[in-house]
């Protein structure tokens, strides 16, 4: 067999990535019967919608890319800053909803600046008087559609097809029904309004940031002048104030929920129960105490549910009711997330889950078998098995046999389940089993490429030891075809919420790493102490100090391959981006004798320009931790810089702002220390434009290899 060329610098910019073109946006029809997901059969970052009867086989495009959608300049800027909270880089379709009890499929898609609508067996049809719509929802019985515009909340009546607003008070700074910055970026809550269950009733949330002062960002690398101006809450300071109100769509009248006295709090997740009580989770500012609130009738609510939690509490999915009230409950109350089963009134009725792992995700309930579905770490951490457990109680049965990394979808009605399937040796496929029946039917079958095929190496696990004696995960791109001993580069990212290291095939296809290991260098990647997967004590080591152990664990992890008989680590290098970037700073600061030279990409730079949920969760304020953000500042450190140093940064980064390298460029002048930088003026937090990637590559590759070799 001929062998695969090897990988270019145009690789490295394309996407997707191999074996990577796989349906996205799993779900169902809401009558259970057909599996629906974006896919593309070009094999592009253009997505369709498509329908896959699970009992005939047959497969068909429900609706394919909306005008306007199929280029990243053609998308408002509304879009474009959604699309960098959600990470999203395809195009299309990216997103559609059914209206779960509507009397015939009622599809929305949005796209294009506007909407579009698909009923029965017809065709997908724009929808007029949506233009400039954002966040649209259909009704639970698909005959409306509610959507913000201008940051009103409006609803229109697909009888009649006039908007109708329902809010009047916007003006800059001020929203009705979208989530605020920090809620899509930080707290995974992605929209601002909720419909009833009977379509009667709207629960949204007004976000007031007129308080918090502006900060621009300047467009710098267009033929015009163009400002972008952003309510950012900088960490220690003043968040968006939240109100949450009901209004009734049929009269306009709304009503005022109260949320408790303190004013300085996060509303977390918002649903209804389905006999009509709207369920609130509401998180104090400083991420210690979540209350659930329960409002039935009137403008005050009962608390049935209030933990504390130290340091912090991290947030799950959505609050889980069956039928009769009763809450299933995801909590990390034991040190690791598990299911307890809690009674309408929000008292515990069991746990059903414990252990020292992790659930990681709430697939549903299916009420008449019985049944919790739900992913969980139970087979090791590096890995995500399929499981459930009886609402009675008792051991958790494993549905998911090949080792690797699973995602579940649970059908409505319970019969079918989804299973996303891929480890480091095979690519993505996707089954849909029958829980009744046991049949599996094909949703996407693996590409017929695997590691050897494409010239890839495939990652070696390794342990490796803490100093406080922690046992850690490590993945190693062994080089093929060269002789040892090996140089090193460290790949890090190292934040929490995070994990890396896992049995999946996005480990196999880190171009970057690849293209390393087919030059000789051995690529190593550690998930120190911080990091997810592995339970609130091993996130919780960099509380109040982030960028201390982090570096002590890389440090370990390099000692490590030392010990072994194949690696050089006399040189070593290492490269970031975002929390990465900033450890990569940290590494080099902190580490000298142990990393020569780095990459940052997008690093923060001092903690006290990042957002006020991430920073304060992990890091307390600036006004109660002075050390702790002193301490963690790479400007604080600038001065013990020693060896090459490459910045890279998008100047529009409307997440982690080109202030902070612009700070880091300052402290290293004022400390008359060297460094090299890579701009790009039209990038966010995510790069996106494939020339600008490719040459990015190029030049963080090009000054890898050349420092490499000293």
């Amino acid at each position: 067999m001929t062998a695969p060329p090897p990988l270019t610098i145009a690789d490295l910019a394309r996407f997707p990535r191999p074996g990577t073109n796989v349906p996205g946006g799993l779900g169902f029809t809401p009558d259970g019967r057909s599996v629906t997901y974006l896919h593309s059969a070009e094999g592009n970052l253009v997505r369709s919608l498509w329908r896959l009867d699970l009992e005939t086989g047959e497969r068909t495009v429900l609706a394919g890319p909306p005008p306007a959608t199929t280029s990243e300049s053609t998308l408002s800027r509304e879009e474009e800053l959604r699309r960098e909270r959600a990470r999203l880089r395809e195009l299309g379709v990216t997103t559609y909803e059914f209206a779960p009890k509507s009397p015939e499929l009622t599809l929305l898609v949005p796209g294009g600046g506007r909407l579009w609508l698909l009923r029965g067996s017809g065709e997908l049809e724009p929808v007029a008087g949506t233009e400039g719509a954002v966040d649209a929802h259909l009704s639970p019985q698909g005959d409306r559609i509610a959507f913000v515009r201008n940051g009103n909340l409006f609803v229109l009546d697909l009888a009649d097809g006039t908007p109708r607003q329902l809010t009047h008070d916007a003006e800059d700074g001020l929203t009705n029904g979208l989530a605020e910055f920090v809620a899509q970026e930080e707290l995974d809550r992605h929209r601002g309004f909720w419909w009833s269950p009977d379509g009667a009733r709207i629960a949204f949330i007004r976000a007031d940031s007129r308080h918090i002062p502006e900060y621009p960002i300047v467009h710098q690398g267009r033929p015009t002048i163009d400002i972008e101006r952003h309510r950012y809450p900088f960490s220690g300071q003043p968040n968006a104030i939240l109100d949450l109100a009901i209004v009734d769509v049929h009269n306009g009248r709304t009503e005022w929920l109260d949320v408790g006295p303190e004013r300085d709090i996060y509303i977390a997740r918002v649903g209804w129960r389905s006999d009509g009580a709207l369920a609130v989770q509401i998180l104090s500012r400083d991420q210690r105490t979540l209350r659930l609130v329960l409002f039935e009738s009137g403008p005050r609510g009962r608390t049935l549910i209030e933990e504390f939690q130290e340091p912090w509490i991290n947030l799950a999915g959505d609050t889980t009711f069956l039928e009769d009230g009763r809450i299933v409950w995801s909590t990390e109350r034991t040190g690791f997330r598990h299911l307890e089963l809690r009674a309408a009134d929000g008292s515990l009725v069991r746990t059903l889950t414990g252990g020292e792992w992790m659930v990681t995700s709430l697939l549903g309930v299916d009420e008449p078998s019985g049944f919790v579905y739900f992913a969980a770490t139970a087979a090791s951490p590096l890995e995500r098995q399929l499981y459930r457990v009886s609402l009675a109680g008792g051991t958790p049965e494993r549905l998911t046999l090949e080792p690797g990394w699973h995602a579940g979808v649970l059908a409505p009605g319970g019969t079918w389940l989804l299973d996303a399937w891929s480890s480091r040796t095979a690519p993505p496929r996707i089954l849909a089993h029958n829980l009744v029946d046991g049949r599996d039917v094909i949703v996407h079958g693996p590409e017929n490429v695997d590691a050897a095929s494409l010239g890839l190496v495939v990652p070696e696990f390794h342990e490796v030891t803490a100093p406080d004696g922690t046992l850690l995960y490590g993945a190693l791109y062994r080089p093929a075809g060269s002789e040892p001993p090996y140089p090193v580069i460290v790949s890090v990212y190292g934040g929490p919420h995070v994990q890396r290291v896992i049995d999946d095939w996005s480990l196999t296809v880190d171009l970057r790493a690849q293209y390393l290991a087919q030059r000789g260098v051995a690529v190593f990647k550690l998930d120190n102490r911080g990091s997810s997967g592995r339970g609130l004590a091993f996130e919780s080591h960099i509380c109040r100090r982030m960028g201390s152990v982090e570096v002590e664990d890389q440090v370990a992890g390099v000692r490590y391959l030392a010990s072994l008989p194949d690696f050089d680590t006399s040189r070593v290098g290492i490269y970031g981006w975002s929390y990465g970037g900033y450890l990569t700073l940290m590494a080099l600061l902190g580490a000298p004798d142990v990393f020569a030279f780095g990459v940052a990409g997008a690093p923060v730079t001092d903690w006290d320009g990042y957002d006020t949920a991430y920073t304060e969760r992990y890091m307390g304020t600036p006004q109660n931790n002075p050390e702790g953000y002193r301490d963690s500042s790479a400007l604080n450190h600038a001065a013990k810089l020693q060896g090459p140093l490459l910045i890279v940064h998008g100047m529009t980064d409307e997440n982690v702002h080109f202030r902070h390298t612009a700070r880091l460029i300052v402290a290293l002048t004022q400390a008359g220390k060297a460094y090299e930088l890579l701009l790009f003026p039209e990038e966010r937090h995510m790069p996106r434009d494939p020339q600008g990637l490719e040459y990015q590559e190029q030049r963080v590759l090009e000054f890898l290899l050349r420092h490499l070799r000293g």
